[in-house]
């Protein structure tokens, strides 16, 4: 069996000076090589492992064949953000896990073929989709993110009148400020959110929903409404110094990085502070891109500090991988208790405290315990926090009766419905915060139950 095909980079002494793609993707004769090496099993896995459920085995056979245009239209047709997908679902854990070939070597890389379908049809030029006959229906969407975005495509794939409420200036919720530019162009996430408004989606930015207008105010104007408002409330660790000047929520961070165009200046002229030596506190994705994006601004020093081992990191190992490559320090078996304050309340350093792991927790990993005398101090002028965030409780505002569980999250079974009778959810304000590819997997349940629900109204 050939080797998989590589995914091209950019060498890591050039970009770490650059916010531009990391991964360059295939070239069609790397695509072509690529897809050669899928088995066309009699009984394929791989769409098990596949939250949105792409025909992955006949999408790479029209690759293999040379048929691109073909291949890109048999994603679109349970995916509308394949170029997303492309680049920032963890295959790894999904479809390509259930491949036939990962049992005895490298899986075939199937988000690589995914995005380099969706990075040809970019090129060559989208075709429009043919919108469906109207049924009569309308539905509103609380957010513009993974979730929303999916749910309001398939929802006006079925003829349902769909309007996207965004709280925010731009569309995308978190691939728009939470993921770096140098893994998903913004350009990317716009392309997408057009397709999807050629579908006869309507999106209001700049719209508060539990401020301009209440939940239970949409459901008398809508026949059903979908949530899809993500977890962008950012959790903090409740040590002495987080209130100083210098410690960010990675939230906060990458907000100001991506949606606020701070990466850059001076044509956008974001105030975020560029520090010599930065620590992130987290191990997960968003930790990932919080320290590249600090490097990225100048940084002569990022560390991650993670309280658990190399092995129990969340975040994905291509991410893992390419933080190395670019420099940044792995801290394992630490954990700040305290931000030492330097002058006019900034940040002078981080009080660590060593840590071995005990028994598994709740989640199966093995508990971090401290080890008794063993602090020391790391300096830093930056701190950022990226220990995961909750949903904001403003969707509760003017809200009765929607059910809400102890961490905020919304209660829903599973097709997506939640307590009050024509309202659905999905995605992070559901789960907490999770992969982009999970939320849409919610928005397509979700919108499939609406869309049966308006068909018995």
């Amino acid at each position: 069996m050939a080797a998989r095909q590589a995914m091209p980079h950019q060498d890591p002494k050039e970009r770490v000076c650059n916010f531009e793609e990391v991964a360059l993707g295939y070239t069609e004769e790397q695509a072509l090589a690529e897809a050669a090496r899928c088995l066309e099993c009699k009984n394929p896995k791989c769409v098990e492992g596949c939250p949105v459920n792409i025909d992955i085995p006949g999408f790479i056979a029209q690759v293999k064949d040379g048929n691109f245009d073909e291949a890109i239209a048999t994603i679109k047709l349970t995916n509308s953000l394949a170029a997303v997908c492309g680049r920032v679902c963890p295959q790894e854990v999904q479809c390509e896990q259930y491949c036939v070939l990962a049992n005895k070597g490298e899986p075939v890389a199937i988000g690589r073929l995914e995005r380099f379908c969706a990075d040809h049809e970019r090129k060559e030029g989208v075709e429009p989709p043919v919108k469906a006959e109207p049924s009569g229906k309308n539905v509103a969407v609380i957010g513009a993110g993974p979730a929303g975005l999916t749910a309001a495509a398939d929802l006006a794939k079925a003829g349902h009148a769909v309007t996207i409420f965004e709280s925010l200036h731009d569309t995308g919720g978190v691939l728009t400020y939470g993921i770096p530019e140098f893994r998903l162009p913004k350009a990317i996430v716009r392309d997408e959110v057009d397709y999807i408004k050629q579908l006869g989606v309507d999106v209001k930015v700049d719209y508060v929903i539990g401020k301009i207008k209440t939940l239970d105010e949409l459901k008398e104007e809508f026949d059903a409404v979908f949530l899809g408002t993500g977890a962008g409330l950012p959790k903090f660790m409740g040590i002495e110094g987080e209130n100083l000047n210098g410690v960010y929520s990675a939230n906060e961070f990458l907000t100001r990085v991506n949606l606020m165009k701070a990466y850059r200046f001076p044509d956008y002229d974001t105030p975020i502070k560029r520090g010599k030596r930065v620590i992130v506190v987290g191990g997960g994705n968003v930790a990932m891109d919080a320290a590249r994006s600090a490097l990225r601004l100048g940084a002569e020093e990022v560390s991650i500090v993670y309280r658990r081992g190399e092995e129990e990191l969340p975040a994905r190992k291509e991410e893992i991988e390419n933080a190395k490559e670019e420099g940044i320090v792995f801290r394992f078996l630490t954990n700040p208790v305290r931000i030492l304050e330097g002058e006019n309340m900034t940040v002078k350093g981080v009080e660590c405290i060593r840590m071995e792991l005990g028994e598994p927790d709740a989640s199966g990993r093995r508990s971090p315990v401290p080890v008794e005398g063993s602090e020391y101090v790391l300096d830093a002028d930056i701190v950022i926090i990226a220990i995961g965030t909750s949903p904001n409780p403003m969707i509760l505002s003017g809200s009765k009766g929607l059910e809400v569980d102890s961490r905020g999250t919304i209660v829903v079974d599973d097709s997506g419905k939640t307590s009050l009778d024509n309202v659905c959810a999905g995605g992070d304000a559901v789960t907490g915060a999770a992969t982009v590819i999970s939320a849409m997997g919610a928005g397509k349940i979700a919108a499939k139950t609406i869309n049966d629900y308006l068909g018995k109204k």
